[in-house]
């Protein structure tokens, strides 16, 4: 079970969260992960500062899954985090910040995997 839960200082249209959502779930396959189990969460007009600086177009990613993927996938997920957020909300890459966290135990419906 992936979460991508991204932090976005822009306003986000209920349009742009669709097209990001689907292109996270296509993403998503690059940690080895279902985009069938993928959860998405986005939290848009929201204040980043980075060196002391507010952020006028900026996001902050948090990847969480079960288990780990290798360094190499992370890699290429952050590629594409950034190309999807420069393409779909004009945030620059070197404003996009992304980090991963894997999950011993993670809970959903009733028991944990």
């Amino acid at each position: 079970m992936p979460f991508i839960d991204s932090k976005i200082t822009v306003p986000v249209t209920p349009e742009k969260r669709e097209v990001l959502k689907s292109e996270l779930g296509k993403t998503v396959s690059i940690l080895n992960k279902p985009e069938s189990f993928l959860m998405v969460g986005f939290e848009d007009n929201y204040d980043l500062y980075m060196g002391g600086k507010k952020l006028d177009k900026g996001a902050y990613v948090a990847v969480s899954l079960f288990g780990n993927a290798s360094s190499d996938a992370y890699n290429k997920m952050t590629s594409e985090i950034c190309n999807l957020f420069e393409k779909e909300l004009g945030i620059p890459g070197n404003a996009v910040y992304v980090t991963y966290h894997g999950i011993k135990d993670w809970g959903w419906n009733g028991s944990n995997f």
